[in-house]
């Protein structure tokens, strides 16, 4: 339907003649993302869901390994030092990378990032700014939705690249970016998931409140098996995340770490990193130093 001259303003029937917009941005990101020359045209977005169960229970029975976990993945044993033999004393535990679980939440990732990027080149973009990205869960099932959204912008009087830069900057923090001689390349997210089947000395200790008939030492206990296999985890989310570099810096880096307990004794640790892929392009141009405006001596 036309836009009524009688009943809308002047200056909203010229927007609504040359075509409206939307955006993620704030009020303030979006002024300064006109100020760096970007014009926004739309709000992006890219779904994908998938049945986390059934996909980690096939690839569990193969024991597919992800191309970037390795031939074998992180692997540590742990044994009973007390050589007790019983249906309730666990003699032996293991922490191991789980690659399957990984490669799902990857090609999760990746799909509804394909289908920003998508969307972003039916407009004609140069870019997307301000992403964000939510994973969780869709139902009880077992389903997993992943839902990237950010603001195609395009750069003024500049034709459409071959491909699009992501970023999870936008605002004044992009501008800095840009400011330092970089510019944003793609966004980065990786997840890394390691398996905790706790043997003896650790299932004590995280259930008994480390009251053990054994053990002498009634001051404070170190877990060595969960400290292993969280700074495990965290290698290799940081190794997973430099597969995706290729020789770029990242920066603003987040990461979060979930433990997640499936029964006495068996927990999983996942930690998931987030970050900006930029790219040196030339040299820094600082910002000319401020006005005094009051004197201090």
């Amino acid at each position: 339907m036309g836009a009524d001259s009688s009943v809308v303003p002047e200056a909203a029937g010229r927007r609504f003649a040359e075509g409206s917009f939307s955006s993620g941005l704030s009020v303030a990101d979006f002024a300064a993302c006109l100020e760096m020359g970007l014009e926004p045209v739309a709000l992006v977005q890219g779904f994908c869901a998938m049945q986390w169960s059934s996909y980690a229970t096939t690839a569990t029975l193969s024991r597919t390994l992800s191309p970037f976990a390795g031939s074998s993945g992180y692997v540590e044993n742990y044994q009973c030092p007390h050589g007790m033999i019983s249906a309730e004393h666990r003699m032996w535990g293991q922490n191991y990378q789980q690659p399957w679980i990984e490669e799902a939440w990857l090609r999760g990732f990746s799909s509804a990032y394909d289908r920003m990027l998508d969307e972003a080149v039916e407009l004609g973009a140069h870019g997307v700014v301000g992403v964000i990205d939510t994973v969780g869960q869709l139902s009880d099932a077992g389903v997993i939705e992943f839902h990237l959204r950010g603001t195609a912008v395009r750069v003024r009087d500049v034709a459409a690249p071959g491909s699009i830069w992501t970023t999870y900057l936008a605002g004044q923090r992009l501008a800095k970016i840009f400011e330092a001689g970089y510019a944003p390349v793609s966004i980065v997210a990786s997840v890394a998931s390691v398996r905790v089947w706790a043997y003896c000395i650790t299932e004590y200790l995280m259930h008994s409140a480390g009251s053990l008939a054994w053990n002498t030492n009634t001051g404070p206990v170190e877990i060595d098996q969960i400290v292993s296999a969280r700074t495990a985890s965290l290698n290799l989310v940081r190794e997973h995340a430099r597969t995706q570099l290729h020789g770029d810096a990242l920066h603003g880096v987040q990461l979060a770490v979930n433990e997640r307990e499936f029964a006495e004794g068996d927990l999983e640790i996942q930690s998931l990193l987030r970050a900006n892929r930029i790219r040196r392009v030339t040299g820094a141009a600082p910002v000319a130093p401020a006005l005094r405006t009051v004197r201090l001596s």
